[in-house]
């Protein structure tokens, strides 16, 4: 096929797209960000923070990749496509050249309209860059500027809130500082693929606002900024100011977060390479601050990574009165929070030093390697409450970590591994595959084992565990598409740990499992059921008997959910979800059940966004978790325990091309209690009601 076809080809496929109007590229879609991130998102089972997570997706969608450039490993980074519809892209674009129209992708095979419409939002043809205008005219003319406000609260009295008690010694009693506002400020300029300039600042609820360098806090309680470049020469990507980064597997370099097991069950299991990232979240913490590049050369990329960040953590006295420094770690403060002055005074009491680096080579078009290296330093000795558990962590002074890894793509399939070593010689490994076993057949495979002492800060490699410590495990996954609007989504892993873990004081090992059928016999329908199992050791509860002190017993969990979508037009999609979970632990048993409605509304410049649901679980054991709403790039994931009912409405409103309004009401009311938590945030009453009021304004629109 001569170039003369490709331009024909564009024209030939028109009739594909007959509800568009013809244009090089097709209209792009709106990014469903909120099916997107809960289909990606590992499944809940705990309380962990997401949001590094969620700004990680956020920040891979919000730049499109250029579909002539993109290797394998690029386009594995989204997420969206399969290794067989990879290999096909790939085989097309070096038999045919590039591509000249979005429409083109319709010749593809292995590529339907369905696959093409889902990743149209995050693709293009070439760069928008406008190469010719001076770096700083290019800045002050994007039109992508933007100042975001978001202030949310409890309305709801806590207890820290309220006038502090004294004690029988005249002592007062802990209360937070501040205010029960919530504020958190963005201004950000980004040009895909050229620069990313930004500043955020974060007060949460309880911390002060206030000026006092004393304790680093300067009118907001958290502040981060950025500066990175693109493309600069041979410079692939300059960076100073706060930063992550993502190499191999991601036992040195995790970027601050791990896909792991979710309703995705073959493509996220590996980790790609995307190198230096602008950090753009409000958590403090795994992220550095300070400065990085990437140069590249024909066929290698060489990356340097320095860091000195202040890090919050609690100090304790040397027994040794010869030790030349006194001062201790005795833990490190990951929560954030700065709301007390016991809070307060963990407050960047500790210096991280961090220097390292990551050299890749393309040894072939189909295969990568690369190696990593970490020097992690403090400038006080970490010294850990010595607990049976614990013995093989981390202590001392400095960590040093070192990895290598490749990527092989043979035909469908998708090799990978990293093998690392730290101070300690505790290694930690992972290998593993994705293939396309035939048209209607994913599968993935993934094996780890992590030692004891295996130490890595910032390593995020795929585990049971929150992180890649003590523990061996494989994992098997298979997407089926056995026949039209029908699909499976499976997965199996065995996991095991050699020695003691937290709330586990022997060593153990466990499984879980996950089917979700769905059915979708419309574009505007769908429906799913997800079945989801875990087993695996913990204590048992402590009966005051010394002989069950350290015993521990199987603790089983089931997850279910039903789900349907219906988009009934283009005004009103209708979301109806049933869950359900059931705890075994100890010859007793607890359930717990949910039913909810969403509603979406939109018309013209606004849109309303509702939901009523019903909980009633008999334990904290038997908890509930599920996604929801809220205002633009806010994440959501809360857990309910107990009976009750939740709304929330949120309404959307573009008041321009420049300026979008959101907010939020929402209320938990619970039939089973008269108080709400417990400690300083306890609320004296049967609900808790929470507010939300954000603003975009586009500078240059």
């Amino acid at each position: 096929m001569g170039l003369g076809w490709k331009h024909i080809i564009p024209i030939l496929l028109f009739g594909f797209w007959s509800n568009y109007s013809f244009s090089q590229n097709p209209p792009i879609p709106e990014i469903n960000s909120e099916d997107l991130t809960e289909r990606l998102l590992p499944v809940q089972d705990e309380d962990l923070d997401y949001e590094s997570i969620y700004e990680a997706l956020f920040q891979l969608y919000q730049n499109p990749i250029d579909i002539n450039k993109a290797n394998a490993e690029t386009l594995q980074a989204t997420y969206l496509l399969t290794p067989i519809q990879i290999h096909e892209l790939i085989t097309y674009r070096n038999k045919f050249g590039p591509f000249l129209s979005l429409y083109e992708l319709q010749a593809v095979p292995e590529f339907d309209q369905k696959t093409i419409e889902a990743i149209l939002p995050f693709i293009q043809i070439g760069s928008s860059r406008k190469s010719n205008e001076p770096f700083w005219q290019r800045v002050r003319e994007e039109e992508n500027t933007y100042l975001l406000f978001r202030s949310r609260r409890v309305w709801e009295t806590r207890k820290g809130f309220t006038p502090p008690d004294t004690s029988s010694n005249g002592a007062l009693s802990s209360r937070y500082l501040g205010d029960p506002n919530d504020l958190y400020l963005r201004w950000r300029i980004q040009h895909i693929r050229d620069f990313s300039i930004g500043i955020t600042l974060d007060k949460d609820a309880g911390e002060e606002f206030t000026w006092d360098p004393k304790t680093a806090r300067y009118g907001a309680n958290f502040f981060s900024f950025h500066f990175t470049r693109y493309q600069v020469g041979n410079w692939k990507t300059i960076s100073i100011g706060d930063y992550k980064a993502s190499f191999g597997q991601g036992l040195v370099f995790g970027a601050g977060y791990s896909l792991g097991k979710g309703a995705e069950t073959v493509p996220t299991v590996r980790k790609s390479s995307v190198g230096i990232l602008p950090y753009t979240a409000a958590l403090e913490f795994g992220f550095f601050r300070g400065a990085a590049a990437t140069y590249s050369g024909k066929n290698w990329e060489a990356t340097l990574i320095t860091s000195y960040a202040p890090r919050d953590g609690r100090a304790s006295e040397s027994l040794d009165s010869l030790e030349q420094n006194s001062d201790l770690i005795s833990s490190f403060n990951q929560s954030g929070l700065h709301r007390t002055v016991s809070e307060l005074s963990t407050k960047n009491q500790f210096r991280e030093l961090s220097l390292g680096g990551n050299f890749q080579v393309n040894l072939t078009p189909q295969i990568t390697g690369g190696i990593n290296f970490l020097h992690t330093g403090f400038n006080h000795p970490w010294i850990r409450d010595p607990k049976p558990y614990n013995q093989f962590e981390f202590k001392g002074q400095s960590n040093q970590i070192g990895s290598t890894y490749f990527n092989a793509n043979w035909k469908n399939f998708f090799l990978f591994g990293e093998t690392a070593i730290s101070k300690s010689k505790g290694t930690g490994t992972i290998l593993g595959f994705i293939s396309s076993l035939s048209k209607q057949v994913d599968i993935s495979f993934l094996w780890r084992n992590y030692d004891k002492n295996f130490h890595t800060f910032y390593g995020n490699g795929f585990a049971e565990s929150t992180r890649p410590i003590n523990e061996k495990g494989t994992y098997l996954g298979l997407e089926i598409r056995p026949i039209s609007k029908w699909k499976i989504n499976l997965y199996y892993d065995y996991f095991s740990f050699p020695w003691l873990k937290y709330r586990v004081f022997a060593p153990s090992d466990g499984h879980e499992w996950l089917a979700r059928l769905t059915y979708k016999p419309y574009k505007t329908l769908s429906a799913y059921i997800q079945i989801r199992n875990e087993r695996k050791a913990r204590n048992l509860p402590d009966s005051g008997e010394p002989s069950q002190t350290y015993k521990t017993a199987i603790i089983s969990k089931t997850n279910g959910i039903f789900n349907l979508d219906f988009q009934v037009s283009k005004q009103l999609y209708l979301r109806s979800r049933v869950l359900w979970s059931n705890v075994d632990f100890h010859n007793s048993q607890s359930h717990g059940f949910m039913i909810l409605q969403d509603v979406k509304f939109g018309m013209n410049r606004w849109r309303i966004t509702g939901r009523y649901a019903l909980f009633d679980t008999d334990d904290y054991d038997s908890r509930i978790y599920t996604f929801e709403n809220n205002v633009l790039w806010t994440f959501s994931i809360p857990a309910f325990s107990g009976q009750g009912q939740r709304f929330y409405l949120i309404g959307q409103y573009d008041l321009g091309k420049k300026t979008t309004l959101y907010l939020r009401f929402a209320r938990t009311t619970y039939t089973d209690r008269d108080k709400i938590s417990s400690g300083l945030q306890e609320i004296d009453g049967p609900h808790q009601t929470e507010s939300s009021f954000l603003i975009r304004y586009f500078l240059n629109r």
